[in-house]
């Protein structure tokens, strides 16, 4: 391997930087752990390095990303592979009170299958025994584009998912069962989501990564449009009382800031010069209550170093009151996962 390969260790200590307040309280609301993806394993140890950095990082949630499924058996339990995976890896994570510990985890499940109550009942009664109580909600990624093949990290929903009466009966009984929902779609589906919050008023749900806005293929010009258009949307978002904000997520290729094509990654200042509209505009409509700074690693680190995006998350809210920071960095997602045990 290039030691300068963008994501590789040698290209993010590329840059380095003093830690900004490093004994400030920190939940990662938003990262994953897999095999052999991005030409490289993110498991408990990779993970550990980063958390391990310098921020004071003392729990993370799981998020799932169809990695460890059974290979055999029913279609809608095989995701009750990865959740056995990360169970077990949360065991393991906390052995040692030093580091970071998996105090929860969102699995998949396919809730359309709420039309057959049965499946998805199965599926989810499944996934909660398997998790030693760590789970806490349900990612059933609606991302859809009509040019999935320009992007680096399709997705493959079907169009308009969140519009099916069968998903949305799906959502509900999350809610039932105080589960939450996490969201991921383009930019353009904003607006597909908004109507989703209001139609389950009753299911906690986070916008995970802003709704994604993309910045590579037919929206490499559009920036400046997009960022129009995706203001209002978040604002109309905000006013849904279920739905809370991730901040995090904008460093992926697809967002097309071009970092993981770089010499080297970029500082903290110039991370916050490109995206504090993003976040600041995000925390203006949601309240810091309703917001929380997420990691999205092992993704996000195709462009950047897990201490140098949290030196930038503070830097961004330096002026805030300390009631503030605490709920941007922990608070939330500690209420919202319902963490504090």
């Amino acid at each position: 391997m290039n030691t300068a390969e963008p994501g590789s260790n040698p290209w993010l200590e590329s840059i380095r930087e003093e830690i900004i307040d490093p004994q400030r309280r920190i939940i990662d609301p938003h990262h994953h752990i897999w095999k052999k993806r991005f030409g490289r394993n993110y498991l408990l140890p990779e993970f550990w390095q980063d958390t391990g950095s310098g921020h004071r990082v003392e729990k993370s949630v799981f998020i799932e990303c169809s990695a460890f499924y059974y290979r055999e058996g029913p279609a809608h339990l095989r995701p009750t592979g990865e959740v056995a995976f990360l169970a077990d890896t949360a065991r393991q994570s906390k052995q040692d009170p030093d580091r970071t510990s998996i105090a929860g985890l969102v699995a998949h499940a396919d809730l359309t299958l709420a039309h057959d109550g049965s499946l998805l009942d199965e599926a989810l009664d499944q996934l909660a025994a398997t998790s030693a109580g760590l789970l806490k909600g349900i990612r059933h990624c609606a991302a859809h584009d009509k040019r999935p093949e320009d992007l680096f990290i399709p997705g493959w929903a079907p169009p308009y998912l969140y519009g099916k009466e069968s998903f949305r009966q799906g959502l509900r009984k999350l809610a039932a069962r105080g589960l939450t929902f996490d969201a991921w779609h383009y930019h353009h589906q904003n607006l597909d989501f908004e109507d989703l919050a209001r139609a389950v008023p009753e299911c906690p749900m986070v916008l995970d990564h802003f709704g994604t806005p993309l910045g590579v293929g037919i929206y490499r010009n559009g920036r400046d449009a997009i960022f129009s258009e995706w203001k209002q949307e978040i604002a109309a978002i905000a006013r849904c009382e279920n739905v809370y904000a991730k901040l995090g997520g904008l460093a992926m290729p697809d967002n097309g800031f071009g970092w993981d094509a770089r010499p080297r990654p970029p500082t903290s200042d110039e991370f916050v010069a490109a995206q504090k509209k993003y976040y600041l505009h995000t925390i203006e409509c949601f309240g810091p209550e309703r917001c929380m700074f997420e990691s999205n690693f092992p993704v996000d680190r195709l462009s950047i170093s897990y201490p140098v995006l949290f030196n930038g998350f503070k830097k961004m809210v330096m002026d805030f009151s300390e009631d503030e920071k605490h709920a941007l960095f922990y608070g939330t997602a500690e209420r919202f996962y319902s963490l504090s045990a």
